[in-house]
Formats: C-alpha cells, sequence, structure tokens
C-alpha cells in the first residue's frame, strides 16, 4: 500500500529495546496515524473473517522508501489458515524452511508421545484406585466409629464389680485384630493398583523428558537457522542474539520482528508501528479483539533492540520507561520497613525486559535513591491493588520471611465477585498446581497441587454482585482467584478476571489486599495496616 506524506504524529505508545552489542536504546513510535491504518485493517479482517477465528496478533509497519513514498507493510503471528505465506502480506523471516523436515520428524514424534501422555493418565487402574480407596476408607471409618464405640462400653463395664476383665481383653484383641486383617486386605487390593500408577508415573516422567528433549533440540535448530537483519545491514541469528536462557517457541513468527526485519531488507525506513489483537481472546484472557498492544515480553521484546539499529531517521524524543513518576502513596515508614499502596496495574517489582520495568520497587528506589538497599517481603499480582510491604535491611527481611512461613502474618483481601454467592461464610481447601506448559495460569490438582487454604465471608449482596472477604491461610499464586473461579470453591470468578473466564465489561481486577497485620522485625510490636477498598 502506497500512502502520501502526511502522517500524524501524535504519539500513544513507544516501542523500544536495547541492542545486545551497543547496549542503546532504539524506539519505535506507534501513532494516531498508525492506528487508524491499523483499524482499517481490523475492518478488512472483519470481512474476510466474520466469525469467531483463532486470536492472534496483526501488525501494520508505516514506512518510507528511498524516494520519499510512504508504504504500510501488514504481518501476522505465526500462521494464518494454516498458512505462513500469503499473498499481501509480510512473508516469515527466512530460516524456518531449512529445518522443515526435522521440524515435521519431531512434530510425529511430539505427537506420539503426547498420545502415549494421554493413555498413561487414563489408564483404568487410577479410576478403580481411587474407587476402591474411597470405599476402603468409608468402610474403614463405619468400623473404627464402630470400635470406638465398644471401646467406650468395655471401660464402662470394667468399672463393675462383676466385670469379666478377660473377656473384654479378648473383645479388644479380636477387634484389633480385625482392623488389622482390614487393612492387609486393603493393602493386598490397592498395592497392585498403586505399583501399576507408580509406573505409569514413572513412564510418564520419561516421557515428558524426551518431550521436552526433542523441543528443545527442534528449537535450537530453528533458532540457529533463523537470521534477522537490522537496519545497518547486520545479520545475526536468534540464538546468537539470545545467548542466555532459553527462548519460547515461536520467537521469530512475531508481528513485530517481520515487520522490522522485511523493512531492513528492503531499504524501508520504519516510521510508526501499530500492533492488536484480532479474533478470540488470548489463552490467558488478557487481549482482546480489537485492542492495541506492545510488543510481546517475551518473543519480540529481547531482539527489538538489534532490530531497530541502524535507521536512517533518529527515533523521535522519549523519556524511557525507568523515569516513570514515583507517584506512590506511602502508608508506613521508618528506619526498618517500608509499606506502599500499591495501584491496580503496577508489577509489584521489575520484570526481565524493557517495558516491564515500571513497578513499585523501581519506583521506590528512584524516588528514595538509587543506593537505598530494598527488599520485597512479598508481592501482588500486577492486577491486584493494595498493601505491600519492603524491608530496608537485610536482617528485618529474615525476620519477616520466618513470619510467612510460620504463618503469622496475616493478610485480608477484599473482592466483588462477578456474581452472587448466599453461603455466608466457609474454607476452600483446594490443592493448587501451575502448568509449566500453561503459565501463569493455576488450576487445581489433587495430585500435584501444594496446599492451599482460604477462609471467606459474605460482606453484602448488591445487585447482581457479592462482596466478600478472603483470608488466606497459604499463600500460593493466584490462590484467590482460582478458589473464587473453581467450581468447587465459590464458582464466580472476582469480577474482571478474564484469566479465570471473567468476561465483564470492567477496567480492573477487583481484588484489593486491605489489611496486613504482623510483628515488627525490631521492635516485636503488632504493626496491623489496612486502606480503604477502591471499588
Amino acid at each position: 500500500m502506497i500512502l502520501g506524506s502526511d502522517h500524524d504524529q501524535d504519539v500513544t505508545y513507544w516501542y523500544e529495546g536495547r541492542c545486545p552489542y551497543s547496549g542503546e536504546v532504539f524506539s519505535l513510535p506507534r501513532t494516531l496515524k498508525a492506528e487508524a491504518i491499523a483499524k482499517d485493517l481490523m475492518q478488512e479482517l472483519g470481512r474476510i473473517y466474520p466469525h469467531d477465528v483463532e486470536g492472534k496478533m496483526y501488525g501494520i509497519l508505516f514506512t518510507e522508501s528511498l524516494t520519499g513514498e510512504r508504504v504500510v507493510l501488514k504481518a501476522f503471528s505465526g500462521l494464518l489458515n494454516g498458512e505462513s505465506q500469503i499473498q499481501g502480506w509480510v512473508p516469515p523471516i527466512a530460516g524456518r524452511e531449512k529445518v522443515a523436515i526435522e521440524e515435521s520428524i519431531t512434530l510425529i514424534k511430539l505427537a506420539a508421545i503426547k498420545q502415549e501422555l494421554i493413555e498413561l493418565s487414563e489408564i483404568p487402574e487410577r479410576w478403580e484406585y481411587e474407587q476402591k480407596s474411597q470405599a476402603y476408607e468409608s468402610e474403614f471409618q463405619v468400623l473404627r466409629d464402630h470400635h470406638q464405640v465398644s471401646k467406650q462400653t468395655r471401660q464402662l463395664k470394667r468399672t463393675l464389680n462383676n466385670a469379666d476383665l478377660e473377656e473384654l481383653n479378648r473383645e479388644s484383641q479380636l477387634e484389633k485384630m480385625a482392623r488389622r486383617d482390614f487393612k492387609l486386605d486393603r493393602a493386598h487390593v490397592l498395592l497392585p493398583l498403586k505399583e501399576a500408577i507408580a509406573f505409569a508415573d514413572a513412564k510418564m516422567q520419561i516421557l515428558k523428558k524426551q518431550r521436552r528433549e526433542l523441543s528443545r533440540t527442534l528449537q535450537t535448530q530453528m533458532h540457529s537457522a533463523y537470521v534477522l537483519t537490522n537496519f545497518a545491514g547486520e545479520t545475526r541469528s536468534l540464538r546468537e542474539l539470545i545467548t542466555e536462557g532459553s527462548m519460547p517457541t515461536g520467537m521469530g513468527d512475531c508481528c513485530a520482528p517481520k515487520l522490522l526485519h522485511y523493512a531492513a531488507t528492503n531499504n524501508l525506513t520504519p516510521i510508526a508501528m501499530a500492533e492488536f489483537w484480532w479474533g478470540s481472546s488470548s489463552p490467558d484472557g488478557y487481549k482482546m479483539q480489537s485492542e492495541f498492544y506492545g510488543a510481546c515480553v517475551e518473543r519480540c521484546q529481547p531482539v527489538m533492540g538489534f532490530l531497530l539499529s541502524g535507521r536512517r531517521s533518529p527515533p523521535a524524543p522519549h523519556i524511557f520507561v525507568s523515569l516513570a513518576k514515583p507517584d506512590l502513596q506511602i502508608i508506613y515508614e521508618d528506619k526498618h520497613l517500608i509499606a506502599i499502596a500499591k495501584p491496580a496495574g503496577l508489577l509489584s517489582v521489575p520484570g526481565r525486559y524493557l517495558d516491564t520495568q515500571d513497578s513499585v520497587l523501581s519506583r521506590l528506589r528512584q524516588a528514595l535513591g538509587e543506593d537505598k538497599t530494598l527488599y520485597p517481603v512479598h508481592r501482588l499480582d500486577r492486577q491486584t491493588s493494595g498493601i505491600l510491604l519492603f524491608a530496608r535491611d537485610l536482617e528485618s527481611l529474615r525476620s519477616l520471611n520466618h513470619q510467612f512461613e510460620q504463618r503469622q502474618i496475616h493478610k485480608i483481601y477484599e473482592a466483588l465477585l462477578s456474581g452472587k454467592i448466599e453461603i455466608e461464610y466457609g474454607k476452600i481447601d483446594l490443592p493448587l498446581w501451575s502448568n509449566p506448559e500453561n503459565r501463569p495460569f493455576q488450576q487445581v490438582d489433587f495430585e500435584r497441587g501444594k496446599p492451599s487454604v482460604t477462609r471467606f465471608r459474605l460482606l453484602e449482596n448488591k445487585e447482581n454482585y457479592s462482596r466478600i472477604e478472603f483470608k488466606p491461610l497459604t499463600g500460593r499464586t493466584h490462590q484467590l482467584r482460582v478458589h473464587s473461579a473453581d467450581s468447587r470453591g465459590l464458582g464466580i470468578t472476582i469480577l474482571g478476571d478474564r484469566l479465570y473466564g471473567c468476561n465483564a465489561a470492567t477496567d480492573r481486577l477487583h481484588l484489593h489486599a486491605r489489611e496486613l497485620t504482623f510483628m515488627h522485625p525490631r521492635s516485636q510490636e503488632v504493626i496491623h495496616l489496612q486502606i480503604p477498598v477502591p471499588f
């Protein structure tokens, strides 16, 4: 697409990256003009795909040719309708075709492993063990209750003058033998089932290890084959650019790298870029159709600095993200501790990449001075507001960590549910497990999950919502959110919790860390902090 020379310079967002070689930070704006072009593409997608389609990121890059013409490039992440290359769209970055055969062979192996894992997870012994184990437990409880009554009767008889102590002792021995025989019978039935399950689990662990190794090998091959070019004419493989840690699946297939690589190899100077989500919501629930988003943290951010290196036109003036205003409300402070009223939408501590550096901790350090030591005692989810505590020395941190381990620190949260409940109070005991292939999503898992316990109290029902007070007795990731959403918990999501299924139109997660009670690490005084609920 060829455009005229005018374009709107009103910037709504900055794409940024630090070059791994020069250390210089490069920026590329998203402007109102770029957003308008992207919205035209959204309308085009709406005509082509009138029904719900697989959600993915799309992007446009507003560029200028050597002759001064304005050219718009468009790209999609991954595959579109199963195709990687479609006329009118920026082609994929060269390299994948070099490992196409290895990829197809590996995918076949991975599919076979997946099927075997499914079969092993569904062996009949698992269901039989669960059913018989529960039946034995019920029978044994009945037997123990009966024997307890008998024991109490015998104890009463022993107080009588004419008690036949020998007979009473014989009854006691017979009951002990009955319990022993019951346990032997239970072990005889359940042990083979348990061994079969253990054998299946061991085999699953081997298969999962094989799957990881196959995936890692394929990713290494692909990342070595993918070659990126920047605006200085330099070329590097993904493997050369990302030297530390593992690279996520799909790196190199996202919009931004495709667009910038294509522009660099075709002598087009980037002016502005806009990326948006189209289709069904993202798996984590936080990307919605027609919304604009920044470059993805895991796949795009690490290569953005290299790709933007060597642009012919310098970036527009910009204040880097680390200069964010330290506009935090301090609710408690002394020479050992500092407590902050964290707003919703702000990280507790900085993330790995440039667009996740803004956080409570980074703002505090900026306000207090980089030379001041600060240690986060705990964390709150990005979407959760409330009290966040920091220690100013290691001794205080150790004391507070010990209090957390001993469950001597008490937290109270307040939440607004997306529906109504009638039960007034109770306890939720559901173990939580984080699937490493679906982070940050947490799920209830009675085999692999960690103990997670929450007490709750209904504060009020108003209109179509319930206001709840939560007291977590453990501190698992997303504990309150899962205990609320899961059908075995409250069965209703917290309002605004898209990750766990709330589709209501709202601008935040309605979860607030309202109160925090602990013992001061130095004075041993009980400190009780409380802040108002903002919803």
